[in-house]
């Protein structure tokens, strides 16, 4: 059997249990720490055998692939472990091959697939996120200085941490915010930082919940979001923000974004954006999250950033990468949609509900062990635009703390 052999070089540390369509039991490795996993049609164990990337999620989502003994996490971890040490899976590699040859195709993110792409994730029923999401509902990497903050404590320095870097030093400073999600960036930068803020997002199920949250918190005369791709905004701004969006552009447009934030920047503004990367080079989106979760997505490695910004004429001002931060944010994440699984799940189904834990799952896992990380470049036209040396960052936090 191609998948016995498979498991067999692919499994050097901890103990894989797999219990086959047939009822044959079969063990992998030895030691701790220990999974199992029941494949339970030959459907999933075709899908294991030639293209495991895609297959194990899929199997799980449709109760074909089953943990046993453990949770979801447990086996995706005993998974990731041997994968990192140089366990391999023949049909992986090669399938890795084609994804990278096709990357260019799968990212082509013009503004109508790239609305429809935000729509596929973002438009869900709005209550969805509030369950498992702070109160404000801040979807990206939240900062923990010591790692033993509430997620709402994390994600209030996160917001800190972003407005110090703006340079926020003046009141009635406008803000573009590209990618605003249900606004509440721009609704703390107004209301904590005295700015006028523009958000800007591709989800019509955003943009509605950004706007209600201006109205009820009295900011819709300082704050205002439109549904608008950033290629389509064209007046210079004393500030740029992005954060959680430069993943959905696509290598083939990250010149075309650059340009775009230069081209929103007055002479003495400052950009910050804030976005996923991988440590360790170039590489493809995981194919079940690319077709389940973030269609047209990648994370991509500094070395293929660096150079759009460098084209762009963008001073490269700071450059700060947080490693285990969004590994705890997700954490959060997944503990409070297990808490509210059944309300999930009244809401959608039992196959959504899989879907999402084995993205949450998959992901914290990213962060922890596969390479993942944050980063967040700032960025000006002008290279006398921020102060000589970073300590202002921390004032301004501790100063809105």
């Amino acid at each position: 059997m191609l998948l016995d052999r498979a498991f067999g070089r692919l499994i050097r540390h901890g103990t894989l249990a797999v219990r086959y369509p047939d009822g044959q039991m079969r063990s992998y490795g030895s030691g701790e720490p220990r999974a199992g996993m029941h494949i339970a049609t030959r459907r999933a164990l075709r899908g294991l055998t030639f293209n495991p990337a895609l297959a194990l999620g899929e199997g799980y989502m449709a109760d074909e692939i089953r943990p046993e003994g453990c949770g979801i996490f447990a086996l995706l971890d005993l998974l990731v472990h041997n994968l990192m040490a140089g366990g391999t899976h023949p049909a992986e590699r090669l399938m890795e091959w084609v994804r990278l040859l096709r990357r260019r195709i799968d990212q082509l993110n013009p503004a109508g697939r790239a609305r429809r792409n935000v729509a596929h994730h973002y438009d869900l029923n709005g209550r969805l996120y509030a369950l498992f999401l702070d109160r404000d509902r801040q979807y990206s990497c939240a900062y923990f200085a010591t790692g033993r903050e509430s997620l709402e404590e994390a994600q209030a320095a996160k917001k800190r941490h972003v407005a110090a870097k703006l340079l926020l030093d003046r009141p009635g400073l406008e803000v573009l915010d590209i990618g605003c999600g249900w606004g509440g960036l721009a609704l703390s930068l107004a209301r904590d930082h005295g700015a006028r803020v523009t958000g800007i997002t591709l989800s019509e199920e955003q943009l509605a919940v950004a706007r209600q949250r201006a109205d009820e918190a009295g900011l819709a005369d300082r704050v205002t979001f439109e549904l608008m791709d950033y290629r389509a905004w064209t007046r210079p701004m004393d500030r740029v923000v992005s954060i959680g969006m430069f993943e959905h552009v696509g290598i083939d447009h990250y010149r075309r974004f650059f340009a775009a934030v230069r081209g929103a920047l007055r002479e003495d503004g400052v950009a910050l954006v804030h976005a996923i990367g991988r440590s360790d080079g170039p590489g493809s989106t995981n194919p079940w999250l690319a077709k389940y979760i973030f269609p047209g997505g990648y994370s991509p490695a500094l070395s293929e950033v660096l150079p759009a910004i460098e084209k762009s004429g963008l001073w490269l001002t700071d450059l700060e990468v947080l490693r285990m931060h969004y590994a705890e944010t997700i954490a959060h994440w997944r503990a409070r949609f297990a808490g509210n699984r059944d309300a999930i799940a009244a809401m959608t189904d039992e196959r959504f509900c899989r879907m999402f834990e084995f993205y949450l799952a998959g992901a914290e896992l990213s962060f922890r062990h596969m390479g993942h990380m944050v980063w967040q470049a700032q960025l000006a036209r002008r290279q006398d635009a921020v102060p000589l040396a970073r300590d202002y960052i921390h004032r301004a936090e501790h100063a809105a703390a």
